[in-house]
């Protein structure tokens, strides 16, 4: 049985991510990059591998509140060696929330390779944020149009 984001979010659905962990302050993601998502030296691009970690963390953050949403405050990544994207081989995210307060999570990533060597790290803190209802024509706006996303 796959597991579910909880919400749906486009770009990473293009990217194929699996998750296969969701709980208890843990994650984990699941990637096959494919070659459009590779750099010109032919290993898996760095954004895309950011974006894995980011979305690891997040997960990571949700997975004690399920019914909350989470936005990126900051982020920062090592890269430590290339994320070979081998024939069939997935890269996989694990994430933690390290620290919760009650708007804000702090949580680390780590993408590792088929042969289970790190590849890049992260640390990132998220605020948390309400999820508003949607109906079949609306969008999961947090706030009403034209102002930002609420951060204090």
């Amino acid at each position: 049985m796959q597991l579910s984001f909880g919400t749906e979010i486009p770009f990473v659905n293009h990217l194929g991510f699996e998750l296969v962990v969701f709980d208890g302050g843990q994650s984990q993601i699941d990637y096959a990059p494919r070659p459009e998502h590779l750099n010109s030296f032919g290993v898996t691009h760095g954004g895309a591998c950011m974006t894995l970690l980011d979305v690891t963390m997040a997960v990571a953050a949700r997975s004690v509140q399920k019914d909350m949403g989470v936005v990126t405050i900051e982020m920062k990544t090592s890269f430590m060696q290339p994320a070979r994207a081998l024939e069939g081989a997935k890269l996989s995210g694990k994430g933690r929330l390290m620290h919760r307060t009650a708007t804000m999570a702090f949580t680390e990533a780590t993408i590792f390779d088929a042969e289970g060597r790190a590849c890049a790290h992260a640390t990132g803190t998220f605020k948390y944020v309400r999820r508003l209802a949607t109906g079949p024509k609306s969008a999961n706006d947090l706030s009403p149009p034209g102002n930002p996303i609420p951060t204090d």
